[in-house]
């Protein structure tokens, strides 16, 4: 008699599931990564608007909250002025605590996909003070 060679149903079926099960955590994990990639996008483009606002106050003695008086305008990834360079984020500047023009707030506004993560927006401000509206479940939001 001849011993049967190869696998059973049964035993590829549990192959498939266990491959299911792994492949689901890794796509979790997958979208995790990529939303603290693109966070750079917005992190880099608020230093880069920060720097703007101290050069304005270098001529006027004062903080703008207006993104077109810093040079930035509409692009092509979103119709606003202060979009960031891959269209994630879309940058506001504030005056500060007292509305006074001697002090910034700027924030971060996720834009789809960016929307998703879990850090939410990110502010800086004029004394380089670092936050975020959301929580840090999906890493160091800054």
């Amino acid at each position: 008699m001849k011993k049967a060679k190869g696998f059973t149903l049964l035993e590829l079926m549990i192959v498939v599931v266990i491959i299911a099960i792994i492949a689901a955590f890794a796509m979790f994990n997958y979208a995790k990564y990529g939303y603290r990639s693109r966070r750079v996008d917005g992190k880099e483009m608020l230093a880069r608007v920060a720097a703007a606002e101290e050069r304005y106050y270098t001529s006027f003695n004062a903080y703008t909250n207006t993104m077109t008086d810093l040079g930035y305008n509409a692009t092509n990834q979103c119709s606003a002025a202060g979009c960031s360079d891959k269209g994630y984020y879309l940058i506001s500047s504030a005056n500060g605590a007292t509305s006074d023009n001697q002090s910034y707030t700027l924030t971060a506004t996720a834009r789809a996909p960016q929307d998703k993560d879990a850090c939410g927006n990110l502010t800086l401000d004029y004394k380089n003070g670092k936050g975020y509206s959301g929580n840090q479940s999906n890493g160091n939001c800054w």
